[in-house]
């Protein structure tokens, strides 16, 4: 089990990069939470294998490759989960 959090940056917002996101999530099994931050950044928290964070961070790139500019990514181990499901913040 493996934890991310994940910063992108661009036109990320208005876009639909939230909903897309989540349902990407869902549809991976993966739990956390996606959000708008005042800095127009959008910043989004992943629990999951670590194939399936991957795939994620895939799926979102390929379809937002336009809006992106740049992704800071944090990404470690972690002992159990701490969400229970996927959301928007």
């Amino acid at each position: 089990m493996f934890q991310a959090n994940i910063i992108y940056r661009g036109r990320v917002q208005g876009v639909g990069f939230r909903f897309t996101t989540r349902e990407y999530a869902r549809d991976l099994g993966l739990t956390g939470w996606v959000r708008n931050l005042p800095s127009a950044e959008v910043e989004l928290f992943a629990e999951g294998a670590e194939k399936d964070i991957v795939e994620l961070c895939r799926r979102i790139e390929k379809h937002f490759s336009g809006y992106i500019r740049h992704k800071q990514i944090s990404f470690c181990p972690a002992a159990e989960k701490t969400e229970t499901g996927f959301e928007i913040r």
